[in-house]
């Protein structure tokens, strides 16, 4: 049996795909929905930043001694910026934005002139346990204007880009063995649409940042000698994505970590960083 296959056809068929042509390039390209802080260099194009962990403890726990070395640092170094990587109220979080943690165990305490500088903060899973959102308030600021706390974020010196990862809703235990523990949700469910939209945005992110240097800022290891261990959500979920970067750098709560010297047995090249 035949087919007729006339000019009016053909030319049906050619306003269809030039329809289809025109949608396209007038639909909006994807782009990385990370918030950015743009965080000028020096003048000579480099930037110098400490990085602090588990600290919120109201000066216990050595947190005082370790501030004030950090105050000494930060003056030599010239720095331009604090990293936190979490954990930064202990033991349970704010309770509220007028929680006197906030001012106990930070603007208390990072008194030093060096240390008056803008603090880049992601949530641990200690935040988790109170009250999110209290930490997160921009209200927070006007308390003190060093603090900037989101959940996932880019901080852009030009140099290198910062990008910040929530990584306490990966972790399995903390939703099916809390351990008598009571974690604050909220903004996070569902939650496997929150980790893949963590993940399609810092993988976006990634992708289109032109910095020389990409430097992952989380509060759990990937792979870790300490006695937590090797995070395995984060190994079978972040560290394919981080293992592709060139130039690449994780800081977590306990090291700074290459990711490329993770790679081997799981068949990425090992050039990823440098």
């Amino acid at each position: 049996m035949g087919s007729k296959f006339g000019t009016g056809s053909l030319n049906i068929v050619m306003t269809l795909l030039l329809c289809l042509i025109l949608l396209l390039s007038m639909a909006p390209k994807l782009k990385a929905e990370l918030t950015t802080v743009e965080h000028p260099p020096n003048s000579d194009g480099s930037i110098s930043f400490l990085v602090v962990g588990d600290w919120g403890r109201r000066g216990l726990y050595n947190q005082s001694q370790v501030a004030l070395q950090m105050g000494r640092i930060g003056e030599k170094l010239d720095i331009d910026f604090v990293v936190s990587t979490g954990d930064n109220i202990y033991d349970s979080g704010m309770k509220s934005i007028d929680d006197p943690a906030f001012q106990l165990s930070f603007s208390n305490i990072y008194t030093s002139p060096s240390l008056q500088k803008p603090w880049y903060l992601v949530l641990g899973n200690h935040d988790y346990r109170g009250d999110v959102e209290a930490q997160l308030s921009p209200m927070l600021r006007s308390m003190d204007s060093r603090w900037i706390c989101m959940r996932s974020f880019i901080v852009n010196t030009e140099i290198a880009e910062l990008f910040f990862v929530d990584t306490t809703p990966f972790v399995d235990d903390y939703f099916l063995s809390p351990k008598g523990q009571t974690y604050d949700w909220g903004g996070v469910s569902p939650r496997e649409s929150y980790i893949q939209t963590v993940l399609t945005d810092l993988e976006m992110g990634l992708r289109e940042s032109r910095a020389n240097w990409k430097i992952v800022v989380g509060h759990h290891t990937i792979k870790s000698a300490s006695i937590h261990g090797n995070t395995k959500e984060l190994e079978s979920l972040l560290l394919p994505i981080l293992a592709l970067q060139e130039n690449s750098r994780i800081v977590t709560e306990k090291s700074v970590t290459n990711p490329s010297e993770y790679v081997n047995y799981d068949g990425f090249p090992t050039e990823t960083a440098v």
